[in-house]
């Protein structure tokens, strides 16, 4: 029976050293000043326990072999013990202290977003984060990046699956980041472990957290609060860089945010079908696709089909209307922060796609008026 349990006790070790390989039990390495606090709490915390639960175990272990009935010992009888009382009392409470007082300087640490020297807002859509440097003026929304070929299954899986996107957060090492974060629809979570932020984001709500990366480098975090059907495609990647390379990204930011700012505003700008459907391909990608699928099949019954639906064939305002603004008690999310452009392009991509022949062009001028 002896030699059964050992066995299975090795056999049990084994399987935790080649899980131990496959991943890290522990939290990731730290990259902010934040993030190591965390890690030397959690460090120094679990070391704790593990000595409470050396000392409490070792005792109870010791009491029953050493006093056991079998062996002749008799139990003590007694009432209370008033020095023992008080020492029981005193050390936890010592305990406590010591570890309290560690964790509440974290936690002040966490929350002081004081004298930043960016700041960023975070907005959680489903599914996807939309930022805004409020100092430089720049915006743009990030959206998963893996192919749909991967999700599906008809592809091998890359190295950062689910954890890519297309338009990354930028930030200089070195500076104080401040991460303002609220939501358009339900309340998501932006997590990036590896720089120790989890901050909720509600709607309705703006709450804020901080963080300095230490070293160039890419961070890959996720939406850490249950959001929906496709909470698990709304990654989260900063990419630290030198000061140099960062205000080189903002200026190159800013450039094509102007050129096409520019372009959907020139009045004099005529736009063929061709044009606004190929934007329109682009942007339905990445907004539409996870709840209406590549096929525009949807996911009946919360996503119908766009392929053949009556209201995609009919009359364009009521096509425009529910894009800009939704369907109340429905999951279709209204979409009146992306730009007229934007809008005309997918509505114009939609009505001429998969089964869908009506030749309609809806224009920016269209989507403008239907705002108003």
């Amino acid at each position: 029976m002896t030699s059964t349990l050992a066995r299975l006790f090795a056999a049990a070790l084994a399987l935790c050293a080649d899980a131990a390989l496959a991943a890290q039990y522990n939290l990731q390495p730290p990259q902010s000043v934040i993030a190591r606090e965390i890690y030397d709490l959690h460090t120094l915390i679990m070391w704790i326990i593990v000595v409470i639960f050396v000392v409490v175990f070792g005792a109870m272990t010791y009491a029953i072999v050493k006093h056991r009935k079998s062996v002749g010992h008799k139990a003590e009888q007694f009432h209370e013990n008033t020095t023992v009382e008080i020492v029981w009392t005193v050390i936890p409470f010592l305990i406590l202290i010591g570890m309290a007082y560690p964790a509440t300087k974290t936690v002040i640490a966490m929350k002081d977003t004081s004298s930043p020297d960016i700041t960023i807002k975070a907005t959680g859509y489903q599914w996807k984060w939309g930022y805004d440097y409020l100092q430089e003026g720049i915006s743009f929304y990030s959206s998963l990046a893996t192919p749909r070929d991967q999700i599906e299954g008809r592809a091998a899986k890359g190295e950062h699956y689910l954890l890519e996107v297309d338009n990354p957060v930028v930030v200089p090492v070195g500076k104080k980041i401040r991460i303002i974060t609220t939501a358009n629809d339900v309340i998501h979570a932006w997590w990036v472990p590896a720089l120790g932020i989890k901050q909720d984001a509600i709607p309705g709500f703006v709450r804020d957290t901080w963080f300095r990366a230490d070293n160039p480098g890419t961070y890959r975090g996720q939406c850490a609060e249950l959001c929906g059907k496709d909470h698990g495609f709304m990654p989260i990647v900063v990419e630290a860089v030198t000061p140099e390379k960062y205000e080189a990204w903002v200026k190159e930011k800013k450039a094509q945010a102007q050129k096409v700012a520019a372009a959907d505003a020139a009045p004099e700008k005529k736009w063929t079908l061709d044009e606004l459907k190929q934007r329109g391909e682009k942007v339905y990608a990445a907004n539409c696709v996870a709840c209406h699928q590549a096929n525009g099949m949807g996911t009946p019954p919360a996503f119908p089909p766009l392929s053949g639906s009556k209201m995609v064939n009919g009359p364009k305002g009521p096509h425009i209307d529910i894009v800009l603004n939704g369907k109340p008690g429905t999951a279709m999310a209204p979409f009146k922060h992306l730009s007229d452009a934007d809008i005309a392009a997918v509505v114009t991509y939609e009505r001429n796609a998969w089964n869908n022949k009506t030749g309609d062009m809806v224009t920016p001028d269209e989507v403008k008026a239907a705002r108003k």
